[in-house]
């Protein structure tokens, strides 16, 4: 970016030329810059600010910053003697943010408090935009704490990026500041408290939120109104949010549909399914909060009856209707309620952009039929990363670890670039079919050819790699490396291979960490307990053995599903909950005695 605004700046004309008047300057930026009997920027002078600040402002809106960089017109304006103001910096900076080109946001930074205009609210708002819109709070922080005498607005901004960036208890303490400095918060920052509270997660905190707003006469609007009641769900407290919706007298659609939302996401369906059955007035919003939330339980008959019901309402089911059942119906492995959304996704002609292959791709992965998964792969006309990494998760899900990575290869010679998810996948692909020096080369390919970091699970999958194919030292050598602690599942994994290979050196320093990370989980015990069996070392083996019954460590029941008729039904072991329990065992005792 730097070299390209030298190499520009150098070719544009050092003199002043006639006064040009607005709607020039317009016609111009809005100009195809590919047609040739346009006029060049570098034709007209930098004569006076409006002119000086128009031509950058239309740069931020225009969004094409590699080619004009803004930079290089605000350096010819200095250049030709014009002085900036404060809308110069702000159209500046938001001209950069566009561009996430930090470099040049200090450099403009550095004019701002060299030519005064650091002391004005609006710039340093802007100023903050800019460092919160690239992650850098730690000098958005150093802007607002540099000014005099902060007004609402800039408390409201530096609050509201804490946020954004998910640091509740930092955006609550400047809350606090604000209040003993005496500054009064108007509804959007109260809103914004609110949210913080909310991620935050603590009941206490929100409460007194709340408490603080009934006090200190702050109307309450019904954004305000809508974010107490999502923090209250957040918080895990449906009472309080479904009090305060009866309570509070702003109740628009937004409001309805976050109390229906938050029923929903704590299970209460006949609450989200009587709030819906009591609105006046409802939106598409309204139909998907509660499709999706029949559908996320397992209820498909309702769901899809809702769904029918929305067809015929003035309504019509929308991508992001379509997404979440395709979520949902993946999530439980619903194949026959995904199969019928697929069929209305055709019959209406809704996909003709492709947008949702890659969900429909990972609905039937999910759902078994990994075929049908690969068809829609073949026949999308959108490749891109999300459609890439649905069939490599697909195939890596159904053990099709060769099939995997010749998808992996086509994807790297289309030009798309894995991500995190991409990459676990094609290492997990690599564990199953044991293809170990490939398993090696990706993992060192995310860093030097993809620029990803290896995360935890990466480095799972490779000790799995390495564990399933006996190199035992290399795996514990790679979980000793990691930049972060390995969690039970890297442990797990590894002692699984120790119990394979009967390494029991190894396996009791496993069977450590893993008492360290959970002391009441007997599986590490019991795996421990085999490799001592295998050695013959039975008194070791007996005592683990004696130390979970004494304990009265148990393990987690496991689970099995299947979809009938619509709806999908789970069993846990040793399960006598289900309602056709004796129904069910009847039927077995038949096929039993069929099969004897």
């Amino acid at each position: 970016m730097r070299a390209c605004i030298q190499q520009r700046f150098h070719q544009l004309p050092h003199t002043r030329f006639s006064f040009l008047h607005p709607p020039r300057i317009h016609a111009y930026t809005v100009a195809n810059v590919e047609n040739p009997s346009a006029p060049s920027r570098e034709d007209y002078a930098y004569t006076n600010v409006f002119l000086w600040n128009t031509m950058i402002r239309k740069q931020a809106e225009n969004g094409d910053i590699t080619r004009d960089p803004p930079l290089l017109y605000y350096i010819q304006g200095l250049r030709t003697g014009l002085r900036p103001n404060g809308q110069t910096f702000m159209y500046l900076l938001k001209a950069l943010v566009c561009g996430k080109n930090v470099n040049e946001g200090e450099e403009v930074h550095a004019s701002v408090v060299r030519t005064g205009f650091a002391s004005s609210e609006f710039v340093s708002g802007a100023l903050l935009g800019f460092y919160v819109a690239n992650g850098f709070i730690g000098q958005a922080r150093q802007v607002f704490d540099e000014m005099p005498q902060p007004g609402l607005v800039l408390w409201t901004l530096m609050i509201r990026a804490y946020v954004c960036l998910t640091l509740p208890g930092e955006a609550l303490e400047l809350f606090r500041t604000m209040r003993r400095v005496g500054v009064m918060p108007d509804m959007v920052a109260v809103a914004t408290v609110v949210s913080a509270s909310g991620l935050l997660g603590d009941l206490g905190v929100a409460k007194t939120i709340h408490c603080f707003i009934e006090k200190s006469g702050v109307e309450v609007d019904a954004f305000v109104s809508s974010t107490l009641i999502n923090t209250y769900g957040e918080c895990g407290s449906l009472t309080d949010a479904y009090r305060f919706f009866q309570e509070t007298a702003m109740k628009n659609i937004v409001v309805w549909n976050t109390m229906i939302h938050q029923s929903l996401e704590h299970n209460n369906l006949d609450l989200g399914k009587q709030l819906f059955d009591s609105m006046q007035e409802r939106d598409v919003a309204s139909w998907n909060s509660l499709i999706r939330g029949f559908a996320n339980v397992g209820q498909y008959e309702e769901a899809l009856a809702l769904f029918h019901d929305m067809e015929i309402s003035v309504f019509r089911p929308n991508t992001l209707t379509l997404l979440s059942t395709l979520s949902a119906y993946a999530s439980h492995g619903a194949l026959k309620a995904g199969a019928w959304i697929h069929s209305y996704v055709n019959n209406n002609d809704l996909n003709q952009d492709g947008s949702l292959d890659s969900s429909l791709i990972d609905m039937y992965s999910k759902c078994g039929d990994i075929a049908k998964a690969i068809q829609i792969f073949e026949e999308s006309p959108r490749r891109d990363l999300f459609t890439w990494t649905s069939i490599i998760c697909g195939l890596a899900m159904h053990g099709h670890g060769k099939k995997n990575l010749c998808y992996f290869s086509e994807m790297n010679e289309s030009q798309v670039s894995p991500d995190e998810v991409t990459m676990v996948r094609v290492l997990s692909a690599c564990a199953h079919a044991g293809l170990i020096e490939q398993g090696r080369r990706y993992f060192q390919s995310m860093e030097k050819v993809f620029g990803l970091v290896p995360k935890i699970e990466h480095y799972g999958c490779m000790v799995n790699l390495l564990g399933r194919m006996g190199c035992l030292k290399e795996a514990y050598d790679l979980i000793m490396g990691m930049p972060m602690e390995a969690n039970e599942i890297i442990w797990g994994s590894f002692l699984s291979a120790c119990r394979v290979y009967n390494n029991v050196e190894l396996g009791e320093v496993t069977a450590k960490s893993l008492f360290e990370l959970d002391p009441r989980d007997p599986w590490g015990r019991v795996m421990l307990s085999n490799i001592f069996a295998e050695e013959a070392k039975y008194d070791r083996s007996m005592g683990l053995r004696k130390e979970i019954k004494e304990k009265g460590f148990k393990k987690s029941p496991g689970c099995s599903s299947i979809e009938v008729n619509g709806s999908v039904h789970g069993f846990l072991v040793e399960d006598n909950s289900h309602p056709c329990y004796n129904e069910i065992n009847s039927t077995l005792e038949k096929i039993e005695k069929l099969m004897n």
